[in-house]
């Protein structure tokens, strides 16, 4: 891989990472006043100004789920009208959230309440929750057993809930706190980050046994996670230090890492893979918060 390709898809992966929360806004960037992304609209979101967290979109109906974090709140998004459908209440200090098309059911992490809260994306009411869970944190669907996985950041653990009965099947220990939780469709495998052991855990998802560990040289607190399936890359995010690691997902080897820096104001990032377009719900513009659109600019030549 040339170096020009290789910063391309730091590039990427920099816009896709959900851990722009770790990163200090009075940073400067490394990248001068060039930016890859324009803006195209700032859509008014619901509620007070303050902190998001997580996104979710689905692709098939357009409908991006974003938790807005210190409102206790889910705000749902029409991408296509860009307007606001609901803003969903009762979900204390909500975290993550994860669409799952095929069931019709978001998954909010709801960490106030120790559990992860089921909603019907019908009628947006809460069905199920399930817990306790210590601290639950980001979330990734496994499609072919049919269950999420929730980081549990302060329980040391990847907790395993069944989507057809909305039961916690397993506490999978990790040894150390849970970072970002991603789910491999290629090789059909959990990936999560583990903050104090500086490393990646793969989990097989249907037997819910640890297949293996690998460090990540030059990380401290591995915590956010991107794929690049197509050309096997990780992209994983250290919260300590500000860098981010390239890993090979055939051989789990880091090929490199790349101080980065400050990222654009914001807590999360949502990427349209059919439209392209990047979504920064952004928590205080003027004393409200916004979801600011954008699409990518033209790469330099």
């Amino acid at each position: 891989m040339n170096l020009r390709r290789c910063l391309n898809i730091v590039l990427r992966a920099l816009t896709m990472l959900l851990l722009c929360s770790y990163l200090s806004p009075q940073t400067k960037t490394n990248t001068g006043n060039t930016s890859p992304l324009k803006t195209v609209a700032d859509v008014p979101l619901p509620g007070p100004a303050v902190r998001f967290d997580y996104q979710s979109l689905d692709t098939t109906t357009g409908r991006l789920y974003i938790a807005h974090m210190n409102a206790d709140r889910i705000v749902v998004f029409d991408t296509a009208a860009r307007k606001v459908l609901a803003d969903l209440a009762g979900f204390p200090r909500v975290h993550g959230v994860w669409a799952v098309p095929e069931e019709q059911r978001v998954f909010a992490s709801a960490t106030g309440n120790r559990e992860v809260a089921v909603v019907d994306t019908q009628t947006f009411r809460t069905v199920a929750s399930v817990g306790p869970i210590t601290y639950p944190d980001g979330l990734a669907y496994a499609p072919g057993p049919k269950r999420v996985f929730v980081s549990d950041e302060h329980g040391n653990t990847d907790a395993v809930i069944d989507t057809q009965t909305y039961k916690l099947l397993k506490k999978i220990d990790l040894g150390g706190g849970a970072g970002n939780t991603v789910f491999d469709p290629t090789v059909a495998r959990i990936l999560v980050a583990v903050h104090e052991k500086n490393e990646l855990v793969v989990i097989d998802p249907v037997k819910l046994e640890i297949l293996g560990r690998y460090p990540v040289p030059g990380l401290r607190e591995p915590h956010g996670i991107a794929l690049d399936t197509d050309n096997r890359l990780a992209f994983v995010a250290g919260a300590s230090n500000h860098t981010l690691a390239l890993i090979d997902l055939n051989s789990m080897k880091t090929l490199a890492t790349y101080p980065v820096g400050d990222m654009p104001r914001a807590h999360t990032v949502c990427v349209d893979p059919k439209t392209h377009l990047v979504y920064f719900p952004l928590e205080n513009i003027d004393g409200r918060p916004i979801l600011r659109v954008m699409e990518p600019t033209s790469p330099a030549q």
